[in-house]
């Protein structure tokens, strides 16, 4: 980020005339003192640690570096003042910064070089200097990520701030005179389990392994005037990852996303010429109304020697690399559209049995084109056979002698070994019965695909917005981290996002062989 000298540098300390020793107190004395609004604190950071944080947002439903530096800092003064109306619209003017008033949680989602690990460094900083008491921890995705943001932390302590610190500063943490203080965690649950701090900052919590994150979050707990939060800072790598899936609940949890780019982080551009600049066909001119510091000519560099899919994951952050995903060309705009059932046209049910995962049943229809419109969805965990046939039947819209079909899995035919029977009876003796023809995993995924865009370009396949499971599966079902090669072309069973595939996998395998003749139970 852009530095600036201090007005105050240390030369000739010793010899300082009147003027200039008055100076210095004044210097020191506004470096004691407590930024109050949005604009003293990118004017302290500027000062005191040379940092001009960027604050432009360029693109539609982002947010700028300074959004969420002042977020992290304020949010402890809003949340005790949550009620006073006039003071929260002076503390933040970004409307992707939903206040939760159970937490400080937070994500920022940036691109590489985005300087969200300087700024979760930045923050911290504050946190300890001027929220008395305050526990702060940093875990990142590997010892060298929490390193990393830790050594931000100690190059701005030694800008001026070591008379702060109550010890010397030490390779795993300092403590300071307030009380506040700040460690690194390692990344392994034994680190993580027993901590109950303020502050948890988890550092490309992307590479996270699962039993640790699921550990960090039991960790922050609330104190006198600090409320606890974690922030979960990463660019968004895989659209599987934990990631992914923390970003797609924070809506729902009242958690603000604070997401920048390339076009928030670069600087501005000056003098080139747009129709001769590599960047054109993502820019349009937005590095015009930038006010960043990453060198144009730098990104130029990295997207000629990255891959498509990598430039937007990494630096575009316009959604995850697909490069590892089975179906990388299912769009949500394209292929998610209300669709409703149509009495005119035959009604399919297929179903993936399950009982600890997901039992799935999926309503789909056919029209007079071949379009595959999946209409309704339900998914349920823990549950008995009767439970789910009461379901399916409430909502299926319309009466059972008029459903064409139940697609399931060959494998509910065979009889369980405590209760003797079989899921296919089972579900026969509450009056569904089921088809099921026996394939193999890479036949249905193909045929998927092909619905998804056939050879001459075309789509065949629609989701309704409501199917919400199935829309997740299908942008997030996919191969093991070392390729499909390593697994035979299979795709990974992660007991989640197979199960809506498999579902919808036994529909296109009976689509494409139909039988003869249809049976129905009467």
């Amino acid at each position: 980020m852009t530095e600036t000298m201090h007005p105050c540098a240390d030369v000739g300390a010793n010899h300082d005339s009147p003027a200039l020793a008055k100076a210095r107190n004044i210097y020191d004395m506004l470096r004691r003192t407590r930024p109050r609004t949005r604009e003293d604190l990118k004017n302290y950071v500027k000062v005191f640690l040379g940092i001009d944080v960027p604050d432009m947002r360029i693109c539609p439903d982002h947010s700028s570096p300074m959004d969420y530096l002042w977020h992290s800092f304020s949010v402890d003064d809003r949340l005790l003042m949550k009620g006073d109306s006039n003071h929260l619209s002076s503390v933040s003017n970004n409307p992707s910064s939903t206040i939760n008033h159970q937490s400080a949680d937070a994500i920022v989602w940036a691109n590489r070089g985005g300087g969200k690990t300087e700024l979760a460094a930045v923050s911290t900083l504050l946190d300890c200097l001027f929220k008395s008491g305050c526990q702060v921890r940093i875990l990142g995705g590997s010892g060298e990520q929490s390193s990393r943001m830790y050594e931000y932390l100690t190059l701005f302590l030694q800008r001026g701030f070591a008379s702060a610190l109550d010890g010397p500063i030490r390779k795993g943490g300092c403590r300071f005179a307030n009380g506040a203080a700040v460690e690194v965690l390692t990344q392994s649950a034994t680190s993580v389990r027993g901590q109950h701090v303020q502050k948890l900052r988890c550092d490309e919590v992307e590479l996270f392994d699962e039993d640790v994150f699921a550990a960090a979050k039991f960790t922050t707990l609330s104190k006198d005037n600090l409320t606890a939060g974690i922030e979960l800072i990463s660019t968004m790598h895989r659209p599987y990852g934990i990631m992914q899936r923390e970003v797609a609940a924070a809506t729902k949890m009242g958690v603000p996303v604070f997401k920048w780019c390339l076009w928030e982080t670069i600087e501005k551009c000056m003098a080139r010429s747009c129709s001769r600049c590599p960047l054109w066909s993502d820019c349009r001119g937005k590095a015009k109304n930038a006010a960043g510091y990453l060198r144009i000519d730098d990104a130029i560099a990295q997207m000629r020697r990255s891959s498509r899919s990598g430039w937007e994951a990494e630096m575009l952050c316009i959604r995850p690399s697909l490069e590892n995903v089975v179906f990388g060309e299912f769009d949500p705009t394209v292929h998610v559209k209300p669709v409703d059932y149509d009495p005119n046209l035959p009604l399919y049910r297929t179903l993936d049995f399950g009982f600890v995962n997901p039992f799935v049943c999926l309503w789909i229809q056919v029209d007079g084109n071949g379009a595959i419109r999946v209409i309704d969805e339900y998914l349920r965990s823990r549950a008995t056979i009767d439970i789910h046939t009461k379901e399916i039947k409430t909502r299926t819209p319309c009466p059972e002698e008029r459903v064409a079909a139940t697609f399931c899995d060959p494998a509910g035919a065979a009889a369980g070994d405590i209760t003797g029977t079989s899921v296919v009876r089972e579900l026969r003796s509450f009056g569904i019965a089921t088809r099921y023809r026996r394939s193999g995993i890479v036949e249905g995924i193909e045929l998927i695909r092909r619905a998804i865009r056939s050879g001459d370009g075309r789509s065949s396949l629609l989701i309704s917005p409501r199917c919400c499971r199935l829309i997740e599966a299908m942008q997030c079902y996919h191969y093991p981290d070392d390729g499909p090669a390593a697994s035979g072309e299979l795709p990974l069973k992660d007991g989640v996002h197979d199960h809506p595939i498999d579902a919808l996998r036994y529909f296109f395998i009976h689509n494409q062989h139909p039988p003869k003749t249809t049976t129905r139970p009467y």
